[in-house]
């Protein structure tokens, strides 16, 4: 261990104690992604919710304005984009545009489909909060040099894409 010993390391120990037949081991690396996850979701709601976003929110309107000047995505798009389940993007798209920050509209390649576009005020919106985001996620970054980053991010990458091969959405949450 180089680091002081944190949370987690005490959780271990307690394990080894109280179950030496069981390896806590993985713990080591699973429990502190865990930990920081929760504590970086925290640290993201408390930033976004200045532009009164949630992140799944953010997320949506996010993934609509990197779709550029497309002229907006279906619901069907930004469900694999953002993955949520059908229910929790309605319930989205739904707060967003009560909120005039989306509009849909009809989709031209299909009568039946619908096309979901940010409004000016949703492109304001979502282009002061991922100034916000991209400040939020600096501040968030652990004391490492640059190198040791790179390193980290290797790492994390190679774990992501052992676990999840298809492109996820950074952002990404579960449906409400």
């Amino acid at each position: 261990m180089t680091g002081e010993p944190d949370l987690v390391d005490d959780l271990l120990d307690a394990w080894r104690a109280t179950r030496p037949d069981l390896d806590p081991g993985p713990l080591e690396l699973v429990g502190r992604v865990i930990v920081l996850a929760k504590h970086l979701e925290r640290s993201v709601e408390a930033a976004l919710a200045k532009h009164h976003l949630t992140l799944g929110q953010f997320d949506i309107l996010a993934t609509l304005r990197r779709a550029g000047k497309k002229g907006g995505l279906t619901p069907g798009q930004l469900l694999q984009s953002v993955l949520l389940s059908s229910g929790g993007m309605t319930s989205r798209l739904d707060k967003l545009e009560a909120a005039g920050l989306i509009d849909r509209g009809p989709d031209p390649s299909d009568r039946r489909g619908v096309m979901v576009a940010l409004t000016q005020k949703g492109r304001k919106v979502i282009d002061a909060a991922t100034a916000t985001r991209f400040r939020e996620a600096a501040e968030s970054l652990p004391p490492l040099d640059p190198a040791e980053r790179e390193v980290l991010a290797d790492l994390l990458r190679r774990w992501l894409n052992a676990l999840a091969p298809e492109p996820a959405e950074v952002c990404g949450e579960p449906a409400e």
